[in-house]
């Protein structure tokens, strides 16, 4: 039986965040990966899907965060994660789960804040330097003044 997708507090997400499970789609199909005498047989690739402009896990302002953070991952506001990589179709439903909830968990969280910082006393000097050469190349193409 699936479960309630719940992803932890944190940045951005305070209270953390519990996705129901009847909004989250799961598909299976073959993996491409290892699977012995059951890899033709078993579907153990796992596409899990969220739509989140339906979504009733977010409010209206995660929810423009995350469309607009994840934008072009998404198929019109549908997010899909695929996972294949155990041979388990149990294991890859849990990394689906993992990677689903990290990637709402760093959509949701806010950017760092730009740290103001002053330019080195060298970048300086070389700025200066650049200017004056310039203004030299410059003074040395006018005409010579009359004597």
């Amino acid at each position: 039986m699936p479960s309630d997708l719940r992803i932890s507090p944190g940045p951005g997400v305070p209270r953390g965040l519990v996705v129901p499970a009847a909004e989250l789609t799961e598909r299976f199909s073959r993996a491409s990966g290892p699977g012995g005498q059951g890899v033709n047989t078993t579907d153990s690739r796992v596409q899990l899907s969220l739509d989140l402009a339906a979504t009733s896990a977010l409010d209206e302002r995660q929810r423009a965060r995350v469309i607009a953070g994840l934008a072009p991952r998404l198929a019109g506001t549908v997010l899909t994660v695929s996972a294949e990589e155990h041979r388990a179709q149990r294991r890859n439903r849990v990394a689906a789960r993992e990677r689903l909830a990290a990637l709402l968990r760093q959509a949701l969280a806010p950017d760092a804040p730009r740290r103001a910082t002053k330019p080195t006393r060298g970048s300086q000097r070389r700025r200066l330097q650049a200017k004056r050469r310039r203004g030299e190349v410059k003074q040395g193409r006018r005409r010579p003044a009359p004597e």
